[in-house]
């Protein structure tokens, strides 16, 4: 059997070898002019009036990564990057918009009419619209003669709509992008503008809605993004892990042993690996090439610092990890100015967040309400009944809150529960729903064993049946108490225990593909920890291929799902971006956990 240990330690030299001989733009060679954004302006128009890609102004920008354009900004343009393209602008943009340009009359402009509207109206581009009226201001003139194409292509008014705005499609956007961008499906977009039924057009105006309704709140059907994959530069990742090469010795088995059976994090780090390195290979397979920087951190935030100090991120796409909550606070802001994203893929204590961080697992508290609300739903039809330990906690204080209803019960002493304590409590008309709320192994398995003990059919000395209880064990947060040696599976199964989970477990026919060639390289299946790395890493790939970076593709309206985690991302402004994705799973009578929502 392959030693997973060795094959990805030696990946790790070399790759980190390779990844340091990186070629990055040396900015201090590089001429700047400033350009103060007026209103109407776009990412395309000012990349076409200084001949410059829009990559490049969001690299020089980075602001924009993470903000829209607004009017009066301050943007640093490059100079001399490119050669002078000696095509006509407006024969290729012509060709695009498929309107002829040659054929022209004179449109008049009445109050209220803008260029957006009139460009829209004609089929043009702002940019042909001002080619075909040199010298024409920002502004229109009411009673102005201007110079547009003979035939109308929008029936619509050209007069601005409080209701509606304009917006100019960018170069490589199509439907899925404008989906991303502004919350409008391809129906949405065609249904206010017949004329994209054809396809998008690069300058192509379209009316859109002005205020647009959140869509964090809404349930989306996870979208597969392997079919919307546009942008096949070759991306740049910087892992960031807690690899502590520097206490590996090459010429000793036995203390690389030793450290993987002492080092639970040092564990975690390696499979975690294994499973990003699948994911690039995977990604392969799309047409989506992989740089990545490997870093060690050693477990340490100064580690990080140095790290980011000592090294150019400007061409990173994104950055994956560290593990260590403190470590990737540290990573987080000292990114924040680059507006480097920062992707948090384990930890799940609260950590200090910025615009740039993106945590992946979803908050305990946001998990802890959607369980809570699934239960409410059914309250009015089920008894429900609350159990937890002597000590009154947070936790039961938002449990009580939302079923105010319920009966709750603690034990009389030594933290214990006998089973007339419970038995008083359940209903034989009705379901009982019951909560559990601890982190005490004794008392968990204390109560699970008398919950088992009720369910079922009641019969009396006489062997009469006196009705049954059906009894469903629930809990808003499976906490360590719930492995616990005494704590039967079989238990659980029988008593439906259900619970909110980051994780689903996967079904081995739906991912054979991933399983045989992790087995193939490693001689082991992958655990947890590498179908974490697996997941987190495939996803923040798909994400840069389906847009021109990660914030882009990060609305709430996209939700993403892999082998054993979605994600769905929220943003809040200096809080980044938060996953509220997950499960609520079930034990079901066969001893499989199967998804519940």
């Amino acid at each position: 059997m392959k030693n997973i240990f060795l094959i990805v330690f030696f990946s790790l030299l070399i790759t980190t070898s390779y990844a340091q001989e990186g070629n990055d733009i040396d900015e201090s060679k590089i001429e700047f002019v400033k350009h103060k954004v007026k209103k109407r302006e776009t990412l395309f128009s000012i990349s076409q009036l200084y001949n410059v890609k829009i990559e490049d102004l969001k690299r020089f920008n980075k602001q924009l990564y993470s903000n829209d354009l607004k009017k009066r900004d301050i943007l640093r343009i490059p100079v001399g990057l490119y050669a002078p393209s000696n095509t006509k602008t407006t024969k290729t943009e012509t060709s695009e918009t498929n309107t002829d340009t040659t054929k022209t009359k004179t449109h008049i402009v009445i109050p209220k009419e803008t260029k957006f509207g009139i460009a829209r109206k004609y089929g043009i581009t702002i940019t042909e619209l001002e080619k075909m009226n040199a010298g024409m201001g920002e502004n229109l003139q009411i009673g102005a003669e201007i110079i547009v194409p003979s035939t109308v292509v929008v029936k619509d008014t050209a007069i601005e709509d409080e209701n509606f705005e304009y917006y100019e499609v960018q170069p490589k956007e199509g439907f899925f992008r404008l989906k991303v961008k502004l919350g409008l499906t391809q129906e949405e977009i065609i249904a206010l503008n017949p004329y994209a039924k054809e396809g998008l057009k690069d300058g192509m105006i379209l009316k859109i809605p002005r205020d647009k309704t959140s869509l964090d709140s809404k349930d989306f059907d996870a979208v597969n993004l392997e079919n919307y994959i546009v942008n096949t530069k070759k991306k740049r990742l910087a892992i960031m892990l807690p690899f502590k090469l520097n206490r590996v010795d090459l010429d000793s088995l036995d203390v690389n042993k030793h450290l993987l059976k002492t080092d639970p994090t040092l564990r975690a780090a390696i499979d975690f690996y294994s499973g990003i390195l699948m994911a690039t290979e995977f990604a392969k397979d799309k047409g989506i090439s992989t740089h990545l920087d490997i870093y060690d951190t050693e477990g340490s935030a100064a580690k990080v610092n140095s790290i980011i100090d000592n090294n150019n991120f400007s061409q990173v796409d994104a950055v994956i990890g560290p593990l260590l909550s403190k470590n990737v606070e540290k990573a987080a802001s000292k990114l924040l100015r680059q507006h480097i994203p920062v992707i948090s893929p384990l930890s799940k204590v609260k950590i200090k967040q910025t615009s740039n961080l993106y945590q992946t697992q979803p908050a305990a508290e946001l998990m802890q309400k959607a369980m809570l609300d699934y239960i409410a739903k059914y309250a009015d039809t089920v008894n429900v009944v609350v159990i937890s330990g002597i000590n009154w906690t947070k936790v039961k204080g938002a449990i009580m809150e939302a079923l105010p209803q319920a009966n709750s019960i603690m034990p009389k002493k030594d933290n214990y529960f006998y089973v007339d304590d419970i038995k008083a409590t359940l209903d034989k008309t009705r379901e009982n729903w019951i909560v559990l709320n601890s982190d005490d192994p004794i008392l968990v398995s204390n109560v699970i064993g008398l919950l088992n003990g009720l369910t079922g059919k009641i019969v009396n000395k006489e062997g009469v049946e006196l009705g049954e209880n059906k009894i469903r064990l629930f809990t808003v947060n499976k906490n360590k108490a719930y492995d616990y040696s005494d704590v039967s599976n079989m238990y659980l199964a029988n008593l439906n225990f259900t619970y909110p989970s980051v994780n689903r477990h996967y079904v081995y026919d739906e991912i054979a593909p991933l399983l045989v060639s992790y087995k193939n390289k490693y001689g082991v299946f992958p655990n947890k920890y590498a179908i974490r790395g697996f997941d987190v890493t495939y996803d923040v790939l798909l994400r840069l291929a389906s847009a021109e970076t990660i914030y882009e593709a990060s609305r709430s309206d996209i939700k993403t799902e892999y082998i054993e985690s979605k994600f769905q991302y929220s943003f809040h402004q200096n809080n980044g971006y938060t996953n509220n994705a997950f499960y609520i799973i079930k034990y079901n009578s066969e001893l499989k956990l199967e998804v519940v929502e």
